[in-house]
């Protein structure tokens, strides 16, 4: 299983958000770049991205941030947050990205998905986001009727390479994953899955990857508060 570190960017910061309100937004750095090379130095595979104004407003806002730690780096970044249209999936991936993150997209325009599925094989991930069981969109402001795991089956065939499921309410909250939540939808469907949302301590990460389905597992504030050492997480998944 693989462990994701997490830098969400607002702002031009890292920050962390309480089940994504943006008002409850807590600074964790000003140098984005610098805490992706400190993320790499103790041995991350991967790193994952998400523009949080972005996903607000529709369209990349942090850009000049993703490239500071695109060209600080070497190893394989995922980003998401306001990218919706083929122009912006390729500008991402002509810069450097190994995966790009549709989320709002999956639901508003899932033919963008294939398409980009398609076209990019291996580099389109799907991001579920979810309160309920229900997937909510736009930077989570808007709630919709669509069950995860059903938005996840549209995408069974499409060579989408993930899905990032994240719990809302589990984010940032530190409080534990939604383990079987995110098990049920791995066990649903052949796309790799990886879980989001309150992932805070070895024994998060222990619990995840004894389902033996799920792929990888996203973490973010547990790192930054040390509640979880990235190199001793990185050795026991080893």
């Amino acid at each position: 299983m693989i462990l994701y570190p997490a830098i969400d960017l607002k702002d031009g910061n890292c920050v962390r958000l309480l089940r994504g309100d943006m008002e409850a937004a807590t600074v964790f750095g000003t140098d984005p770049a610098a805490q992706a090379r400190a993320f790499q130095d103790a041995g991350a595979e991967w790193l994952h991205l998400v523009d949080l104004n972005g996903a607000f407003e529709g369209k990349p806002v942090n850009a000049a941030a993703v490239e500071a730690i695109l060209a600080a780096t070497d190893i394989p970044t995922q980003l998401g947050g306001g990218i919706r249209d083929m122009a912006t999936i390729e500008s991402w991936l002509d810069r450097g990205l190994t995966r790009v993150i549709l989320g709002t997209v999956a639901v508003e325009n899932p033919d963008l998905v294939r398409e980009a599925a398609d076209a990019f094989p291996g580099r389109i991930a799907v991001g579920i986001d979810a309160r309920a069981g229900k997937v909510a969109t736009r930077g989570w402001a808007t709630e919709t009727d669509v069950n995860a795991t059903d938005l996840a089956r549209r995408f069974q065939d499409v060579g989408v390479a993930a899905i990032i499921y994240t719990d809302i309410d589990r984010d940032g909250a530190m409080g534990g994953p939604n383990i079987h939540a995110t098990e049920a939808l791995a066990r649903a469907v052949t796309i790799p899955v990886i879980a989001s949302g309150g992932v805070s301590s070895l024994a998060d990460l222990k619990a995840l990857d004894d389902t033996k389905v799920i792929a990888g597992a996203i973490s973010g504030r547990a790192l930054y508060d040390g509640a979880l050492d990235l190199r001793q997480a990185l050795a026991a998944l080893a």
